[in-house]
């Protein structure tokens, strides 16, 4: 919300109130509380008709300090809440002397001055990163509405830029937006979001989680152009200030304290094809496809139904259409017999034609209106409910639906929408219907996620979900929404995805060749290329197929060549998604998270990081011209073993079998032995690709199982002229290319060639360790 009027007024009709001076500090076991006076209270004058503000700092993890400030503290505490991992015995400490009072955890301390200047400081080992001065934080009374709000505004520094803030389209760097965090399908060219989430990080290593499920108005750098404002209305705000001091470790801290991702399948990975959405399909369509990609000799991992696999205006009643399914338990099984994994559409919504409508009706399973009507709209379904996922009984009686197609041969669901729930409703279980316009994608995604859980095993359960909240990173994979085939669309779901990423969530995907109308087939090769070099990889549409050959027979041959890139790179991807699922990192990375020293990267969004390693800048021209940014160091492009240096801009032409794609210098790269699946065993026969390993510096690699457990690590160690490789674990066959090292004075314990790439080194039997001298 605005509160001010350019620097001196403010808003008309608003009342404010500030803590300004602090009257009193208690110190409690894991809590510090501080009474705080809108006016000098130092006199007895001033501890009459005036109101208290009563500020609680926690810490309720090493590294994050938790701020409650609240002006009535007799509200009720509906939910429903953010399910928060806080550490009842985490280490916390508290002091106060004549200056100030300060509450100290891990390397992070927030300090509230006493005396006459209000001031509230966030430090780190002793240096200030941001807080809040005199009259930067208060109560705002509405005289308008009658309504109220509670409100904070912490510094940002000169070049302090912010990022996050959710699944957002608008422009990566946030400052000078106004945002307002409340889920809508507004598709990827507007302002709204699907995925709102209350956590904005800066490159100065801390990140801020506003703790309301409601809707937070943020100003960040917009109402005052040096502070992020967010404000709710309460008569109380909670905000948790997370330090780095790394943007990665920032994001460590905040998914341990709100859920880390998940490890999806290795299965989940490879290439998804789907029916589209109002095209018109049926079993013999969904043959003629998946006979047609084997034809052409393109790999095919997952085939996803969309809407009309069930009776137009019945979604969702569960059941196959049988005039174009009529045997579906039977085409599963052959579809799966053709090594195809199955996925489902489906939303939280029962339109009033479902079977379904009158039951859920009936046994109180459907979102209600005050007058305890049912909440019905005619938008999407006529008639159209809502599953009250509040409701035990709603849940058990959702997931028996889910079970059922489970058992039939369904391997995961397709989450769509949950994003526009009302707020003129009562929920079962007395929820505040503000609170759970957000919070519903969280509760409908667990229990999808947890139903497949249940049935096929915790390692296997995957989602391609559209809505999201605060911990719903847990629930993987997310997917950007409705998208226009234009270049302009594209860029702007890769702004949407690193926004995302940078807001705790692991894994990513987008509609591959756009959703909205048919791109031309220039836009549809450059879009399968970014998208198969993204987490997930999937080929869907609204009014027409997504299959290659319906734009010409080279999209055929780009499809396959990135495909099966896709599939070799597996045993490098999924490692880089286990270190998702472990602390955090998203496996497609914003450049200041890889690069946070390098004021170049701050403002990159059409290029990213794909794990800490490769560079993928996507083309977003029919020429194929693209300009990106290198951090320093001497890059090698992946495909064709051109080097190039960093620490400046590039602009080249490609074609549509390539793009800039270059490996940062000092890595290991891990290579597969199967380029026609995702899910196989890393440790049979793997490639390694040493790039630029300089002198004194160390690159390692390690392959995980399908639980993202390390079984095999090479490590390779430089001085001199000299290279040493050592291995723990067991993966047989293994070899390394030297890249761009065509011959070697010796190689002790190992045998050597030279290859396409460089010299590939072949280790003797039992070798414990090569050691490789350099021409």
């Amino acid at each position: 919300m605005k509160i001010s009027d350019g620097n001196w007024l403010i808003q008309p009709g608003l009342t404010l109130i500030h803590p300004l001076q602090v009257f009193e500090v208690v110190h409690l076991a894991q809590e510090m509380v501080v009474y705080a006076a809108p006016r000098d209270a130092r006199e007895r004058a001033g501890q009459v008709d005036s109101p208290l503000f009563t500020l609680r700092f926690t810490a309720p993890q090493p590294g994050i300090i938790g701020v409650r400030i609240a002006h009535f503290e007799g509200t009720l505490p509906r939910g429903p809440h953010y399910p928060l991992n806080c550490l009842a015995d985490a280490p916390v400490c508290s002091e106060e002397n004549s200056e100030f009072a300060a509450l100290h955890s891990g390397d992070l301390t927030v300090r509230v001055t006493k005396g006459e200047n209000w001031a509230l400081d966030f430090l780190r080992h002793g240096e200030r990163i941001t807080g809040s001065g005199a009259k930067s934080a208060g109560y705002v009374q509405d005289g308008q509405t009658g309504k109220n709000y509670l409100y904070e505004r912490l510094d940002l520094a000169v070049g302090e830029t912010v990022y996050g803030l959710g699944e957002r389209f608008t422009a990566f760097v946030k400052n000078g937006q106004t945002v307002e965090t409340w889920n809508r399908d507004g598709g990827t060219s507007t302002e709204q979001a699907y995925k709102n989430i209350p956590f904005y990080l800066t490159n100065k290593g801390y990140g801020v989680l506003v703790n309301h499920p409601e809707c937070v108005s943020f100003e960040v750098g917009s109402e005052k152009v040096s502070k992020v404002q967010f404000s709710v209305e309460s008569e109380h705000l909670d905000y948790f200030v997370i330090d780095g001091p790394t943007p990665k470790q920032v994001l460590d801290r905040y998914t341990r304290f709100t859920g880390r991702p998940a490890l999806p399948p290795a299965w989940s990975f490879g290439l998804w094809l789907t029916t589209s959405f109002t095209t018109n399909y049926d079993e013999e369509t969904v043959n003629r496809f998946i006979d047609g990609m084997a034809e052409r000799r393109l790999p095919l991992h997952v085939f996803h139904f969309d809407c009309f696999w069930m009776k137009a205006f019945q979604w969702c009643d569960f059941e196959w259409d049988p005039a174009t399914f009529p045997d579906p338990q039977g085409m599963l099984a052959r579809l799966k017999a053709r090594g195809l994994k199955i996925c489902l559409w489906i939303n939280p919504y029962i339109g009033q034609k479902s079977p379904l409508f009158k039951e859920g009706m009936e046994k109180g399973f459907l979102l209600k209106r005050p007058n305890g009507d049912v909440w019905q709209w005619d938008k999407w379904q006529p008639g159209q409910a809502i599953v009250d996922f509040t409701h035990p009984g709603a849940c058990e009686w959702y997931a028996g639906h889910l079970k059922r197609l489970i058992d039939m041969g369904v391997d995961c669901f397709k989450t769509d929408f949950g994003e526009r729930i009302p707020t003129d409703v009562v929920w079962a279980n007395g929820a505040c219907p503000q609170k759970m316009h957000n919070h519903y994608a969280f509760i409908y995604n667990e229990l999808v996620y947890h139903t497949l859980q249940e049935k096929l095993g915790r390692d296997q359960a995957v989602l391609f979900a559209r809505s999201a909240s605060v911990g719903a990173q847990q629930f993987p994979v997310h997917w950007g929404g409705d998208c226009y085939a234009t270049y302009e669309s594209m860029a702007e779901s890769l702004r949407g995805g690193l926004s995302l990423g940078l807001s705790g969530f692991g894994f990513w995907s987008h509609d591959i060749g756009g959703f909205e109308n048919t791109a031309p087939a220039h836009i549809y090769k450059r879009w399968c290329a970014f998208g198969l070099l993204s987490s997930h990889s999937r080929l869907h549409g609204s009014k027409s197929y997504r299959v290659p050959w319906a734009y010409d027979d080279e999209a055929c041959d780009v499809v396959r060549h990135f495909t099966e890139w896709k599939c070799r790179m597996m045993p490098y991807l999924y490692a880089q998604a286990a270190e998702a699922a472990g602390h955090g990192t998203p496996m497609m990375r914003a450049m200041m998270l890889e690069f946070p020293d390098d004021p170049g990267c701050d403002y990159l969004d059409r290029q990213y990081m794909l794990g800490d390693s490769v560079l993928v800048a996507p083309v977003f021209s029919e020429r194929g011209e693209v300009s990106f940014y290198l951090p320093e160091g001497r890059w090698t492009h992946l495909f064709n073993n051109a080097r190039i240096d960093g620490g400046r801009w590039h602009k080249e032409q490609h074609d549509f079998n390539s793009l800039p794609l270059y490996v940062r210098p000092n890595t290991l790269l891990a290579l597969g032995s199967q380029d026609q699946r995702p899910d196989y065993d890393y440790c049979d026969r793997p490639f390694f690709q040493l790039f630029e390993l300089e002198d004194g510096h160390c690159a390692e690699s390690r392959l995980v199982d399908q639980a993202g457990g390390t079984v095999f690590t090479l490590t390779a160690e430089r001085h001199g002229r000299q290279v040493t490789l050592r291995t723990t674990g067991n993966a047989p066959g293994w070899q390394v290319c030297l890249r761009n090292i065509m011959s070697l004075a010796d190689a002790r314990h190992a045998v050597y060639q030279q290859g396409e790439w460089g010299t590939v080194i072949t280790p003797e039997t039992e070798a414990g360790s090569i050691i490789i001298t350099l021409p």
